[in-house]
């Protein structure tokens, strides 16, 4: 099951220790990409279509808690 992802009226929180901006997050992406080879062989990637993208865990940076990572309202959201 994955992490619910923050949306314009939301944001995380730790609910352990408070933290409000600093976390590690684990994803899983499905995309298809346009990739460009120059001639000597480089790729680079030119678009990117996310297809399905699914947060597996979110991890404060500050106390290294998993479980206790929480969606809050962000501030003047309400309004």
């Amino acid at each position: 099951m994955g992490v619910p992802q923050p949306t314009t009226q939301t944001r995380w929180r730790c609910a352990l220790c408070g933290n409000l901006t600093r976390f590690d997050v684990t994803r899983t992406t499905k995309a298809v990409e346009y990739v460009h080879l120059d001639l000597a062989g480089e790729p680079q990637v030119e678009e990117r279509d996310v297809v399905s993208e699914t947060i597996e865990s979110v991890r404060c940076r500050w106390c290294n808690a998993v479980d206790q990572i929480e969606l809050v309202d962000r501030p003047g959201a309400s309004a």
